[in-house]
Parts: C-alpha cells; structure tokens; sequence
C-alpha cells in the first residue's frame, strides 16, 4: 500500500538535546473541502491558495530519554498552552507508527503566529503543518550522516503532509505552494487523499501575486467545530451532490487558472464559499457560522463590483471571516474600499493584508 512507505523504520543516528524550526503559512480553500472519512480522508478534492503573510512559526527542543509515555509541554508566545496539549497527544498517538522515535525524547514545542491569536484566521493548519515539519526534519537527522543534504526531500515533505493531515485535514495543503491540491481527482495526475500536492498545470501570472485580505467579522470560538461539522456531512441529503459538485468545480477551474478569466473565476469561487455554508445550514442539526456582518461585507462587495467594474470577489471559511481575493493591480483601490467600507463590519476594524505565498520555510 502507498501508506506503508510512511511507516517509521530503525534510524542511523541518535541525537543529543537540540531543536529544528520552522514557518509554515496558513492556506484559503478556493474548492472546499466539507467531509472527511477514514483516518482524516476527504470525501471530496480541494485546492487552495497557499498565504505568505499568516503563518506559525513552531521551534521542537527535544532532548533524549527513556522510552515510556509521551513527555512534551506545549507554549505559545512564551506562556504554556496546555489547552492545546490534548490534541498534541492524539497526534502523536496517531502518528507513532510513522514517527517511531516520539517517546525516546522529551519535547518543549514553542509556538507563535503572525496574526492574532483567536482572531478566527483558523490556526491548526499552519500550526500542524509547522509540527509536521519539524518532525520529519528531525527524523532527517535521525537517518543522515553529520554531512548529508541538510534539505528535505520531495519524499519527505509528502511525508510531512501526510503527518499534518492526520493531526488537520486541511494542514496538508499549508507545506508548498502556491496552489494545493488535496484528494484525488481524476485529471490531476498524482493527486492524492494522503497528502497534500503542487498543482502541476500551467497557471497565468495574473494568479502568481493574487491578493487575499482576511476580514476578522468575529473573532470568538465557532459555536460549532469544523471536526462536527464534517462528521454531519455522513447523514447529509445533500452530501452526494455536493462532494461530486467540488470535483466538477475543480475541473472547471483548471481551464480557468490557465487562461487568467478571472470572471469565471469568481463564479466558482463565491459559489463554491456559499455552498460550504448551505451544507452547515441544511445539515441536521443545522448550524449558521455566518453573522449579519458577514453578509453585509459580501453584499457590499457585490455592489462595489457592479458599480466599478472590479474583479474583487470573496471567499470564506468555516467561520464567519471574509477573504476578499483579488488582482494585485487592483490593490490600491481595493484596500481603499475595504478602509473606508468595509473595515466598520470587523471586529475593532481590523483586517490582515495578505497575498499568495509560496509554502513552509525552514528557520
């Protein structure tokens, strides 16, 4: 099977204490994903803009000692987090057979993002697939002679997205960039619902420096967490058209991407945003994770697009935040719009000024 080749095996080296970094950027789903089956599996295929300014940066001291239980503390931005220490634990649990060496060191996991914590930029993407990284750096170090290729591999960043899957489905599409694509699609050669791949095909420049500007509507817990909301897709009456609704927008997108229309684009992007949020309102029990901001931003951007001509457009998540994409040669007027209009719809007006970005660096 293609998962046995992520199986741990006996490593060349031991190490003494020290530590590996790295940044990882969050990512925007331009074909949702909703649905998930197995260990983390999709039901349908997405792809995504990888972002360059929203990103986590993880630093993972370990040090050696005796096999026994999982030893690690979690902090972030300095201060211990152990909130976040549970789901850490079901990671590592979940992952020990890929990663075998997990309970023969002691782990101080120092974590930071570069937007605010709670603002509702969902986190667990950058930050698993930061973890993830450092993971499989460490395990490069575990095989590597003192001297060897400091750098990893195509086959070890599958592996690390394939590890960042298992801890957030969507944490595998946050390690390259600048377009992902997650689950198998059937004109997408080497496509997979393992882990996380570059999207191949020929792209037009005015997608290479396309602008995403988040608008942080509600910065409070979800009322509902994305891992119910994609176990409700199972009983769904309109979970079959859906997933087959994703790959038949997928496939439209490719001709899109390659010739730069973006009106088109923006048919299958805000459509594929509003049908994210019609399974939440039709599932059962059903759930509305928009607010009446949120629809005032994107009516208003509907406006503005009708009154000027613009190609700004919207997308959003499994929240209440807007991301509003557009051309970078419309960034002076678009920012301008959202300063002076849309900004009043935020949480204490405040928005982050982002762009396509270019995947995981290591620090």
């Amino acid at each position: 099977m293609a998962i046995d080749r992520f199986v741990g095996s006996t490593y060349s080296q031991k190490l003494s204490s020290g530590s590996v970094s790295w940044q990882s950027p969050s990512n925007i789903a331009l074909v949702k994903y909703w649905g998930k089956y197995g260990e983390q599996l999709p039901m349908n295929s997405s792809i995504s803009f990888s972002l360059k300014n929203s990103h986590t940066n993880t630093t993972m001291f370990f040090e050696p000692k005796s096999s026994g239980e999982f030893e690690f503390k979690v902090f972030l931005d300095g201060k211990r987090e152990a909130s976040f220490e549970p789901k850490i634990l079901k990671f590592f649990k979940r992952i020990e057979k890929y990663i075998s060496f997990l309970r023969d060191y002691k782990f101080r996991i120092e974590t930071s993002n570069s937007f605010p914590h709670s603002s509702g930029i969902a986190s667990s993407a950058s930050g698993m697939s930061a973890l993830a990284l450092c993971l499989v750096d460490m395990e490069h170090r575990l095989h590597s002679d003192p001297g060897g290729q400091p750098s990893l591999s195509e086959a070890e960043m599958q592996k690390a997205s394939f590890l960042a899957r298992l801890g957030s489905g969507s944490a595998c599409r946050s390690l390259q960039g600048p377009i992902i694509v997650w689950g198998e699609h059937p004109e997408i050669e080497g496509s997979s619902n393992l882990y996380g791949t570059q999207y191949k095909f020929q792209v037009h420049e005015i997608f290479h420096n396309y602008q995403d500007t988040i608008l942080l509507v509600d910065k409070g817990e979800k009322q509902v967490s994305s891992s119910i909301g994609h176990e409700l897709m199972h009983n769904h009456p309109f979970a079959k058209q859906r997933f087959e609704q994703a790959g038949f927008n997928l496939s439209k997108l490719i001709p899109v991407l390659k010739n730069g229309d973006v009106t088109e684009f923006i048919k299958i992007i805000e459509s594929e945003a509003l049908s994210l949020h019609a399974m939440m309102m039709t599932s059962m029990p059903y759930f509305i994770l928009m607010k009446p901001n949120t629809l005032e931003i994107l009516n208003r951007i509907w406006a503005f697009r009708e009154e000027t001509g613009s190609k700004v457009c919207f997308t959003l998540d499994a929240g209440a935040n807007v991301h509003v994409l557009y051309p970078e040669a419309e960034k002076g007027s678009v920012l301008n719009f959202i300063s002076t209009e849309l900004s009043q719809f935020c949480k204490n007006n405040e928005f982050i000024v982002d762009e396509v970005g270019f995947g995981a660096v290591k620090k």
